[in-house]
Parts: C-alpha cells; structure tokens; sequence
C-alpha cells in the first residue's frame, strides 16, 4: 500500500495513474481480508473502504463492484445480512445493466448466502437459481474478467450451496453440496478450516455429535496453527449454538477450547 501511494505521487498526472489506483485497491482488499483473518474488524472495514474508494478513483466499475461484493461477504460473515444486501444492491448498480456473467454468479452466491443467513429461504433459493444461470452463461466466456483470476464454476456454486443449506437449517442436502464441492475443489488450508466449522454445523444438525465434534476440533487446530483468530472464532460460535447432548466429545472440546483461551 505504502509503495502503490508513492509511485501514484509521482506519477498522478501520467497515463498510469489509474492503474496503479486498480493496484492500490487490490492491495487495500488483500490488506482487509488479512484484518479480517485476524479478527480485526475496525481495520478489515477501514481497508475494504480504501479498496471502494480506490477502485472508484481508478474508475474501474468491476474492481469497485468486486471490492463491495467483497465487504458484503465480510459483513454476513459479522452477523449484519441486512447490510450485506444493500451493499450487493450497491454492487449491482456499479456493474450496470449487462455484468458479466463470472460477477453475476459471484455476486448471486453471496446474495443467497445474505438472505439464508436473514433467514429469508424463497430469497435465498430464487438467487441460488440466478446464481445457476450466470455459471452456465460464464461457462461460454473464454476466461473470467479480471479481477476473477479462476472460473466461478459449479463447484464454487456449490461450496456457496452448501453454506445456504447450514444457514437454512437443511442438513441433508448441505452435507451433499459440501461433498459435491470438495470432490472438484480442494480449499486452502484456512478456508479448509472455516468450511470444517459450516460441515460441523450440518453434521450437528443431523445429529452425527461426534463426527461434528471431530471437524471443529480439527478447525481448531487451523486457527492454532495458522494464527487464524477467524477461524478460533469460528470454533467459539459453533460451540455456543451448539444444542445438542454434553457428550464426551463437547467435553473434550470445551477443555481444549479453555486451553487456547488461556
């Protein structure tokens, strides 16, 4: 970020200077998302500003639109749907009236996981159909726009799918789309510890504890790892909206949840 603002200060009146703000967005954006690994909300939301305000300055409509969608998914992720979806409105009237298709299913995806998380499920099921529909469109592109760097594909639709499903309380069928989505994709490893958390959830929803226990105990050890505060977070909700029987797998769990806190 440091070094994008001093070549910009050099360089605001030449024909560089909005794309080295395109790079001052993105590099504000990975910044946010860093916060946000560390649970550091204030800064994560002060870095996702700069990387709007950036992309708007770069005049680059897709990057800014991107940079929303990504603060949207952030704020479901802090509990505030209601938010997040005026934010993906905002999004869409960054992108105009024929987006593509990648930034339609992208956006799509996170709109469906905004309402589930409102509890709003019709909503949440009509954008998962709409979400369809870009895949399919995407698939006749011969490469996604930039920023995407990968296809938003039907694995990925998946993966959003299955976070759907836990949030509406659908066990069955989000354990299905969760396997669907890791048979083509293979996270990274602190994205494969927070999806541990979601299966988690699903397999305590229907009532498999032990199995529940095992993956958020091994999400667990991500965070610890990695020094993914996110993902202990993660950890920590799943423990208090956990509903079902103290079983000796809870309890392990809790003394092993007491000891990271000590």
């Amino acid at each position: 970020m440091n070094l994008a603002n001093r070549v910009l200060g050099r360089a605001t009146q030449s024909d560089f200077a909005n794309d080295i703000r395109a790079v001052m967005s993105e590099a504000a954006g990975f910044a946010a998302w860093l916060h946000a690994d560390m649970h550091d909300i204030g800064t994560s939301r002060t870095y996702y500003r700069l990387a709007i305000d950036s992309a708007r300055q770069a005049e680059h409509s897709l990057l800014a639109a991107y940079m929303i969608g990504s603060l949207a998914a952030f704020e479901i992720d802090a509990d505030d749907p209601m938010l997040a979806l005026d934010l993906l409105a905002q999004a869409r009237r960054e992108l105009g009236e024929q987006p593509p298709a990648t930034a339609r299913a992208w956006l799509c995806s996170i709109e469906a996981l905004g309402h589930a998380t409102a509890y709003d499920a019709p909503a949440a099921v009509a954008a998962l159909r709409e979400a369809e529909s870009a895949v399919i469109a995407s698939e006749r592109a011969a490469a996604p726009p930039w920023p995407w760097v990968f296809p938003f594909d039907d694995a990925k639709l998946a993966g959003y799918r299955a976070l759907v499903m836990v949030r509406l309380g659908r066990a069955d069928e989000a354990v299905a789309a969760f396997a669907e989505s890791l048979s083509s994709v293979q996270p990274a490893i602190k994205q494969r510890g927070v999806l541990m958390t979601e299966i988690a959830t699903a397999k305590a929803m229907s009532g498999d504890y032990d199995e529940a226990f095992h993956l958020v105990s091994n999400a667990l050890t991500v965070g610890i790892t990695y020094g993914s505060e996110r993902i202990i977070q993660r950890a920590r909700r799943f423990r208090r909206t956990y509903g079902g029987p103290m079983t000796s797998s809870a309890r392990a769990f809790d003394e092993r949840l007491r000891a990271t806190l000590l």
